[in-house]
């Protein structure tokens, strides 16, 4: 974990490059390129990142080696938008067209692929690197969408239909417990939940989506809540009382109407929102077992129509113990906070202009310490080092 003695290390991308920052020291890592979804492996020894253009056109596949320094193609060409590392090792799962695959390795590093399953929409790796948790996209039928089926697929499948196990079948019906699709499934700390989003059809997902859980044996589902479907607003706690943080709230705009709110799972109480009346919180982190931090805003009830006003967001931090909430970040007034992340001790954001395409990063050791500037000119929030065990 960073702490003291190790100085934060962050991949990022600027002007659509990437570069790595230790400390006080930054490397441009790519010329020429349009990079985007930075991602670190397990151990950091490599970031893989997809190679794009301006009109989406493009997306292939690079993996970058820290020890040889070198970016390379794990295969002649891999398109995706979807890729993950294993939790346990350098391995690389991503999904081409529906097609789920993973790396091979070769002198040590990923290399090659080999098939694991066909028709997927969303998956993630199970917390023990062996198997995924895979979901297909619901039929539609002259009756109406089907339910979506979950499955749990080893990584060694190889397309083999009895390697493919049913985990759980989501029985949807409209309007309380309606999607087509499960997507952006994150595991307790635990590994005894799963959450993940069940998403509509795509006018409808524009201003509601669910947040579900299920057991790791596929056996308890319940639905948490109504909420956007932006993967970063739903996050677990740090520790295996298994609290899961959210931001509720139905409608596409951020005006109004978008609550902090933490379940205890399962759930067998009711749920405890966080944000007071006249605000919205658009960003979520935990930073230990009862603090959250958020990035809050005044409501905005007046607007009606013409361009969507900006959320100007600071930093807030709740201790859900105590409930005490406080602001922790001030941003100047044409300024915003946004993209709250922890590493270690650190407390990190990204603060900007929203007139401007870059802004900063800032970092505070601990909730009281000083913030400080610690990388200009970013494209968008950083992608932390902070070793497997905040995996």
């Amino acid at each position: 974990m960073a702490n003291a003695e190790t100085p934060l290390t962050a991949a990022f991308t600027r002007d659509h490059q990437l570069w790595i920052k230790t400390g006080e020291q930054e490397r441009q890592i790519t010329k020429g390129r349009y990079v985007y979804s930075p991602k670190w492996s397990y151990d950091g020894r490599f970031i893989a990142y997809i190679d794009g253009d301006e009109q989406g056109g493009k997306s292939n596949l690079f993996i970058y080696d820290t020890k040889a320094k070198e970016s390379y193609q794990p295969y002649i060409r891999v398109e995706t938008t979807d890729f993950k590392w294993s939790p346990v090792k350098n391995q690389l799962a991503y999904t081409d067209h529906g097609l789920l695959n993973v790396t091979k390795e070769k002198d040590g590093r990923p290399q090659g692929f080999e098939n694991v399953a066909l028709g997927v929409s969303g998956f993630e790796w199970f917390p023990n690197g062996k198997e995924f948790i895979v979901s297909s996209q619901s039929s539609l039928r002259p009756t109406g969408w089907g339910p979506i089926p979950l499955y749990k697929v080893p990584v060694n499948a190889n397309l083999a239909k009895e390697k493919m196990q049913k985990f759980y079948t989501i029985q949807t019906h409209e309007p309380d417990l309606f999607g087509i699709d499960a997507d952006y499934f994150k595991w307790s700390h635990d590994g005894k939940w799963v959450s993940f989003i069940l998403i509509p059809t795509a006018s409808w997902s524009m201003d509601s989506q669910t947040l579900c859980v299920l057991s790791n044996q596929g056996e308890q589902f319940q639905a948490v809540g109504k909420m956007l479907g932006y993967k970063d607003w739903f996050k677990w706690a740090p520790s295996s009382n298994n609290q899961l943080a959210y931001i509720s709230g139905e409608g596409r705009f951020f005006v109004e109407n978008k609550k902090t709110k933490i379940a205890d799972i399962p759930i067998f109480k009711e749920q405890k929102e966080y944000t007071p009346t006249g605000f919205v919180d658009l960003d979520l982190e935990w930073y230990s077992q009862n603090q959250v931090i958020v990035a809050r805003a005044k409501e905005n009830k007046e607007w009606t129509e013409g361009p969507v006003p900006t959320m100007y967001t600071a930093l807030y931090a709740i201790n859900i113990k105590t409930e005490e909430q406080k602001q922790i970040t001030f941003p100047k007034k044409n300024e915003l906070d946004i993209d709250p992340q922890v590493a270690g001790h650190h407390l990190t954001w990204f603060r900007k202009d929203p007139n401007d395409t870059q802004g900063d990063v800032w970092v505070k050791k601990g909730l009281s310490g000083e913030e400080y500037k610690w990388i200009q000119n970013v494209d968008s929030a950083p992608v932390f080092l902070t070793g497997k065990e905040k995996r």
